[in-house]
């Protein structure tokens, strides 16, 4: 970061020589003043023309184009992106006019907050639209009607910047929100938005929260928006609905993501585990059930995120997750065998991550039972689980060297031997055993 900065005044010193300002924009003056840390740095060049910029690039590195579109340029080496002011109007991405003013400029940002601007050699904070007193109330306001209309983006990226600092979304940004289609917006930026949601916000919920707010949920989330006024049996969730549920889980993951071994797809996972409810949820003899919820739910989350993502890999970890979500806190209650629970953790995309989103679906309702027992429980198994893991097992070369060339009889085979390694039959044994198991099967054959 001090290297950056270092860079920044240089170019800051070079622009001064020319007869034109740098300004620290967006994200990093923000954060500044909110003293967060901020590993981006945002310049705008203003004053002088775009020839003069790059020649002072060139001199003072090896300049590099970073958004063609947006006429951003970078150094290489150097965390910076550096941008005139755009003009404005349609078909004006990439044409600059570096000579209209800072109020010209920032009136084009998306939020007060993100307006303002800061001179990289004097200190001084240009705020021209009141984000400084936006920041010190914990307030999220557009700038400017128009220019926010322009990027229906900017609805979720009002909403995820409330989920981040705990702020309360301005009436009048809600209601311009209200009246944008974010419809024809690219998959990449929703879920880019929803991610930062998910791992930088203390609540995410909040996220969700400020777009039913703004009835934005229904394009990209209607799976989530679903859960509204699904009922619950009021002795397990005196929460309310699933909707308040998911919200409550979501938060308390959002406490435990730091310990998961994939917190993306741990998020996603708290987010979507109870999917399948709108459609399974019924009154049986008085009570409210959710019979097969978990199975349900799998195709329901996968739909969801298949609107977003094509990350594969943790569209099938939800799913997994999605389907096991339960298992844990019931075979805790039930006392499970070892045995069981190995089989349970064998079935899981990643046990580790799966006790956490156990805990957080039991843990957020407001009448929890004490969970440090079940924790024990449950991580104890784990341990022993992993330890039957790390032993040696019985593999196909084994089964060559026993004498048996591969064929079909080979993965029924090995699938009876994982069964005792789940066991915790030692290698040993499990040969034998498999060797009678594949000698049966032939002679069955035959």
């Amino acid at each position: 970061m001090e290297k950056d900065l270092q860079m920044a005044r240089q170019i800051a010193q070079c622009v001064a020589q020319a007869g034109g300002s740098t300004y620290f924009v967006g994200g990093y003056v923000r954060d500044l003043v909110l003293k967060r840390d901020c590993k981006d740095i945002d310049l705008e060049i203003h004053g002088i023309a775009p020839e003069t910029l790059d020649e002072i690039l060139r001199e003072l590195g090896e300049p590099v184009t970073m958004g063609r579109s947006f006429g951003i340029m970078g150094l290489r080496h150097y965390g910076l992106d550096i941008a005139m002011p755009r003009k404005d109007g349609a078909g004006s991405r990439g044409l600059v006019n570096p000579f209209v003013g800072t109020r010209k400029a920032a009136s084009r940002r998306d939020l007060t907050m993100n307006a303002l601007m800061q001179d990289v050699l004097t200190g001084e904070i240009v705020d021209h639209f009141g984000g400084l007193y936006d920041l010190e109330k914990g307030i999220i306001r557009h700038v400017d009607d128009v220019t926010f209309a322009e990027d229906p983006l900017r609805v979720l990226r009002a909403a995820q910047f409330a989920a981040r600092f705990g702020f309360e979304v301005a009436e009048e940004t809600v209601a311009l929100s209200k009246r944008l289609d974010l419809s024809a917006l690219s998959a990449e930026r929703v879920w880019g938005e929803l991610e930062k949601a998910l791992l930088k916000a203390e609540r995410p919920s909040v996220f969700f929260e400020v777009l039913r707010r703004m009835g934005q949920l229904g394009s990209w989330f209607p799976e989530v928006e679903a859960l509204i006024g699904v009922e619950q049996e009021r002795a397990f969730h005196p929460e309310g609905d699933v909707w308040n549920h998911t919200m409550q889980v979501v938060d308390l993951a959002a406490k435990l993501r730091h310990q998961a071994v994939q917190p993306l797809a741990f998020m996603t996972a708290a987010l979507c585990h109870d999917m399948g409810k709108p459609m399974t949820t019924q009154v049986i003899d008085g009570r409210i059930r959710a019979l097969g919820h978990e199975e349900a739910g799998v195709s329901v989350a996968d739909t969801f995120l298949a609107r977003m993502t094509k990350e594969v890999r943790l569209r099938k970890y939800v799913a997994n997750m999605v389907q096991l979500h339960m298992r844990p806190n019931i075979m805790a209650a039930q006392g499970s065998s070892v045995k069981s629970m190995c089989k349970m953790y064998d079935r899981s995309a990643c046990p580790e991550d799966l006790l956490l989103l156990a805990q957080a679906d039991c843990c957020s309702r407001p009448n929890a039972a004490a969970y440090d027992e079940t924790k024990a429980f449950l991580e104890k198994n784990l341990t022993l689980y992993r330890e039957r893991m790390a032993r040696p097992y019985v593999m196909g070369a084994d089964l060559v060297e026993a004498g048996f060339e591969p064929g079909t009889d080979f993965k029924e085979t090995l699938d009876y031997a994982h069964k005792l390694r789940l066991a915790g039959v030692e290698k040993g044994d499990a040969l034998r055993q498999s060797i009678a198991y594949i000698r049966k099967l032939q002679k069955t054959k035959n």
